[in-house]
């Protein structure tokens, strides 16, 4: 390192600093500092402070200042790169038209390795949003889709970009993201829609539910339409592939916030009826992983809930109806009752003679019940229109109810009169959830053995966290944008085979055995294109060409400067 050259850059420093309005004659002094990027270490750091330092005072010099910078960007000494990076944004602070530029290349920079270079690389792009939101947005978006068109995909820049977008930009408020800016979102959101992966969808549909489109019904239904498109094909479905049920999964769950009675679900249920539900043996679930066919079953009675008028709703309720049918014990042959005294002293006397209590999925039976209670509420006569399978129905319901009694009486026992820790120890919960459970099959049941069936009576589904006076009223208070959906519950299902085991340990064995969904990593497969993605509502260009990931420093080549803005 030349001290020499050292101390010339200082001497520039201070004949820049002292000119004052006669800044614009020392060209050649800040020529000499850009020169600098070219030098030792501790030149190139001084170059970066004092390029941004002086770079509105040299407007014929701006375009040399930017490469200078940038190429800074690039050094290889990542002390070096995060100075030059934290400098950028003063380039366009006061000169807006290199706001988007300057974004496009930021974005590019996100491919580090470096946790805290991402770190000022994410602060030197909030700082741009700032002072110029649509501008440092539309070159962010830029990138985005360059990396969407592109042969090689560099699909690290792409996936940080859609996560700061989505994790950044809402934290900003609505006074730096106005509506212009926010319609600017809304449109690119849409195109980046017709081609994303799982996790992309996840951050785009956050961000699309924070904008003004997640505010009214209009909106809400816009976003359905949306999230419909993406999540089933019927041309496209094969149920045997977890990456199909997955797409379905996830998808529904984010519309399912959407839901109200001024934005109905029957397209959701639609779907679920005509093409999920006949193929309902076919499901598949990952080896040792969710039980997809009960998260299926979960977010099916959740949607019924908001359902609004059928077309065939006999063939809909037909439909639940066989579903509903593979979940219920078939009735005993035998139907001589016994006194509970009775009862009592065979157990007691005779246990090797007990029959062993059927299997029963009550998480299962809850969900498909509730769903066939659901939509009949739109066509009442429709359960009742073939007697024989009505009769059938009620059998196995009456026989089910039976079994759930012993539950109910002794899970009641156990979680009365608990407090404090005891009231809110994992174990007690489970219990509490498993009673609902029940309790929620029975208060079902009861409508359909009303003569002729009624459906009248509300539940709330088990898995659904209940909102205390005290959360309601904070809901009530709260912007839709910013409620949280509800909480769901661990699933309960109940392994009742030949193990005789007390009712709350089978409760506690089932939760065990059960994983709550977590939404998938990977890339859908069943409307995908050959690069491993899934294209969006019809009409949406596909992507040829596989992934390619490039480590910005691995080869030493240059990040993409685009010249054209």
């Amino acid at each position: 390192m030349s001290s020499d050259n050292i101390e010339k850059l200082y001497q520039n420093y201070g004949i820049l600093a002292d000119a004052k309005e006669d800044i614009s004659k020392h060209e050649k002094e800040y020529t000499e500092i850009l020169a600098a990027v070219k030098g030792s270490d501790k030149e190139k750091r001084l170059a970066s402070q004092f390029i941004a330092k002086f770079f509105n005072s040299f407007p014929n010099l701006a375009e040399q200042a930017i490469e200078a910078q940038f190429d800074l960007c690039e050094d290889d000494d990542v002390a070096i790169r995060k100075q030059a990076i934290k400098d950028l944004p003063t380039l366009c602070k006061d000169h807006k038209e290199h706001t988007q530029r300057i974004a496009d290349i930021l974005a590019q920079l996100l491919q580090s390795d470096d946790a805290t270079e991402i770190n000022i690389v994410h602060n030197s792009l909030v700082t741009i949003v700032k002072s110029d939101p649509k501008g440092a947005l539309v070159g962010l978006f830029s990138q985005i889709h360059q990396n969407t068109e592109a042969e090689v995909v560099n699909e690290i820049v792409r996936e940080r970009c859609i996560k700061f977008l989505a994790t950044k930009v809402k934290q900003l408020g609505r006074e730096i993201i106005n509506k212009e800016v926010e319609e600017i979102i809304i449109t690119e959101c849409k195109k980046i829609l017709e081609d994303v992966v799982a996790e992309e969808f996840e951050h785009i549909m956050d961000l699309l539910t924070w904008s003004r489109l997640g505010k009214t019904p209009a909106g809400k239904k816009e976003l359905v339409q949306i999230v419909a498109a993406l999540a089933f094909s019927p041309d496209d479905w094969h149920p045997e592939d977890t990456e199909h049920v997955e797409r379905i999964i996830q998808c529904t769950q984010h519309a399912l916030p959407l839901f109200s009675p001024q934005v109905d679900s029957t397209q959701f249920v639609n779907v679920f009826c005509d093409y999920v539900l006949p193929k309902w043996k076919e499901i598949a679930s990952p080896e040792g992983g969710s039980d997809y066919k009960l998260e299926l079953l979960k977010i099916f009675a959740e949607i019924t809930e908001h359902c609004g008028e059928l077309e065939k709703p006999q063939e809909k309720i037909d439909a639940v109806y066989d579903l509903l049918i593979n979940y219920l014990p078939e009735a005993p042959l035998e139907e001589e009752e016994k006194t509970d005294t009775e009862k009592t002293e065979s157990s007691e006397t005779k246990p090797e003679d007990s029959k062993p209590t059927p299997s029963l999925q009550f998480s299962h039976v809850e969900c498909a019940l509730f769903a066939l209670h659901s939509l009949c509420r739109k066509a009442p006569e429709a359960l009742g229109a073939d007697a024989a399978r009505l009769k059938a129905l009620r059998l196995r319901l009456q026989y089910t109810a039976r079994l759930t009694q012993g539950y109910i009486k002794k899970l009641k026992e156990v979680t009365k009169d608990k407090k404090g820790d005891d009231a809110n120890s994992e174990e007690n919960k489970l219990k509490v959830v498993a009673l609902k459970t029940t309790s929620n099959i029975n208060t079902l049941i009861r409508d359909i053995f009303r003569s002729p069936p009624s459906f009248k009576s509300r539940v709330q589904l088990s898995f659904l966290s209940k909102k205390t006076e005290k959360e309601e009223k904070q809901t009530a208070d709260t912007p839709a944008d910013k409620q949280s959906p509800p909480k769901r519950h661990r699933p309960i299902t109940f392994d009742n085979s030949e193990e005789k085991s007390s009712p709350e340990k089978r409760a506690r064995s089932g939760e065990r055995n059960q994983k709550m969904y977590t939404p998938p990593s990977g890339k859908y497969s069943s409307r995908l294109n050959n690069s491993g993605r899934f294209s969006g509502p019809p009409g949406g260009r596909g992507r040829g060409g596989a992934y390619g990931r490039r480590d910005f420093r691995s080869n030493g080549a240059p990040f993409r400067r685009r010249s054209n803005y």
